[in-house]
């Protein structure tokens, strides 16, 4: 990552709560949008439909958020993905008056008590962060049960699960929302539709993202529908846009893409990894949140936009004031 990525995030640019605490709607938020060498234009995302072409289409991730945080006396317990051999990752996190934080304990066979007299059984490190657990029952009943949505310290309160969830949630297993179609509204996706914008769906499942860590993606669930891998042909042979609504359908399209960017159904787990050197075959488009200085997000950015231009586009959104993480801004990167 280069130093134009590499910069300061004034702590008054983090979105503390939802756009509808603060009286706007979903869709009243911000959206800066990038265009190759073109200065950045600034818009509302209401107006998504008319800075799109008839023949575009956008795809969404249809995961549906997790209350995945279980709060402990002292410590808290992020549920983040389900393994096939039954185990799921976790994060541990020590409680805070304003959220939580990294804990590095933790030893492998411990047991951790639970709400609700359950037991979670730490097995073994995955990563620094993450460890595979096995706790004593279904973890997905018990979290509805038990858990809350995850919440970082930029997020001052606890909201419900429904200010995590997008209007295409529908297939529950995400740890975090994948926040970039928080927007969309029920009137703006009939706007889209009317101007003969596609909507399409894949899903995957995102894990914890932690954001005092720097790490390389780790393995996700997805799908991509034989449907929407028709879709997605169809719109790049008759010259359409394919954009993606997040860094996840980009991850799941570009995972599914053979060599020449044709898109065929597919599931599993995807370790894909998208860069500058490996770069994008199918997408052509990207609506996005604005991400941390030095995630691995702006690698895939930059695969996309061009690391000048996403430099040039995060420099006007610093000059401007956006506000970063999954209650502000949006990003429209069009290649």
């Amino acid at each position: 990552m280069t130093a134009a990525l590499d910069f300061p995030l004034p702590p008054g640019l983090s979105a503390h709560e939802p756009p509808e605490a603060r009286g706007m709607a979903r869709d009243a938020v911000r959206l800066m949008v990038s265009r190759g060498t073109e200065e950045p234009a600034h818009h509302h995302f209401s107006e998504l439909a008319g800075l799109l072409d008839p023949g575009d289409l956008i795809v969404v991730n249809n995961s549906a958020t997790l209350p995945a945080a279980v709060r402990l006396d002292r410590l808290a317990v992020h549920f983040s993905t389900a393994r096939p051999d039954g185990t799921w990752l976790v994060e541990l996190r020590r409680r805070t008056r304003n959220g939580s934080e990294p804990y590095g304990g933790g030893e492998p066979g411990e047991w951790l008590p639970m709400p609700g007299r359950a037991t979670l059984r730490l097995v073994g490190r995955e990563t620094p962060r993450l460890w595979r657990a096995v706790l004593d029952r279904d973890v997905e009943a018990y979290l509805r049960a038990h858990g809350v949505p995850i919440r970082y310290s930029y997020v001052e309160r606890d909201w419900p699960i429904e200010a995590y969830q997008t209007v295409f949630a529908t297939v529950p297993g995400s740890a975090e929302m994948p926040s970039a179609a928080r927007p969309f509204t029920v009137e703006l996706v009939t706007a889209l539709v009317a101007r003969g914008i596609g909507i399409a769906p894949i899903t995957l499942h995102t894990g914890v993202a932690s954001p005092e860590k720097d790490e390389p993606p780790y393995a996700e669930r997805y799908e991509v529908p034989a449907a929407t891998a028709r879709l997605v042909n169809l719109t790049r042979e008759n010259g359409g846009r394919v954009v993606a609504a997040g860094t996840t359908v980009v991850r799941a399209l570009e995972t599914a893409a053979g060599d020449g960017g044709r898109v065929a159904a597919a599931e599993g787990w995807t370790t894909h990894v998208v860069t500058p050197e490996s770069g994008v075959r199918a997408v052509t488009g990207l609506i996005t949140g604005l991400h941390e200085p030095r995630s691995s997000h702006l690698l895939m950015l930059s695969a996309i936009a061009g690391e000048a231009v996403l430099a040039r586009a995060y420099q006007e959104a610093l000059r401007k004031g956006y506000l970063w993480h999954e209650f502000g801004d949006t990003h429209l990167i069009l290649k």
